[in-house]
């Protein structure tokens, strides 16, 4: 549905739409996850592994959903101020659980209004001093589902070096898969 304009200030639209997006692209990666040895998991090619993606994609959600449940007393956001646990990378197990909590989390989100506002405290220079941006639950939300496809295509490589199949969609941002449905690639 096309938007010629919105207010400024009150943008209340719920999150649904951009939970479910998020959510089909855990789902996929659950799946995956969920089906590797912990030895093709762990694999590494140079300094990269399907692990070390899915952690960081874990974290990233964990950071948005810990900086929301904080709101407003400390809703800032800082994704580079991840706990970066090696058991995410290393255990597919319990990547695939910490997933499916993920899931849960970002449900409850559902019924919450995209103009929810956040801080994204976002680090610039060589001193990393944090440069305090506005941002929302929604905006979030959506750069949640770009990074995350952006890290499944990448693991997509990863698992075509390991023989691995993955489904014709996995990786694959929501707005191509509606380009394909409507072009019936």
């Amino acid at each position: 549905m096309p938007v010629t304009s919105l207010p400024v200030s009150k943008c209340q639209f719920p999150c649904q739409p951009l939970v479910e997006e998020n959510t089909l692209s855990l789902t996929q990666l659950q799946s995956l996850v969920a089906s590797l040895a912990s030895t093709a998991y762990s694999q590494l090619f140079g300094s990269q592994s399907v692990g070390k993606h899915v952690r960081h994609i874990i974290e990233h959600y964990q950071t948005l959903l810990a900086g929301y449940a904080n709101a407003p007393h400390v809703d800032q956001i800082d994704y580079e101020q991840r706990p970066r646990e090696e058991a995410l990378e290393e255990n597919p197990a319990a990547a695939a659980n910490t997933i499916n909590a993920l899931r849960s989390a970002l449900h409850a989100l559902s019924n919450k209004p995209t103009d929810t506002p956040l801080i994204l405290n976002y680090p610039v220079g060589h001193e990393g001093h944090a440069y305090p941006l506005a941002s929302s639950l929604g905006r979030e939300l959506a750069f949640l589902t770009s990074h995350t496809v952006h890290h499944m295509a990448l693991i997509r490589l990863l698992c075509d070096s390991l023989s691995v199949t993955v489904p014709k969609d996995f990786g694959v941002h929501p707005s191509t898969l509606r380009h394909w449905r409507q072009h019936d690639h």
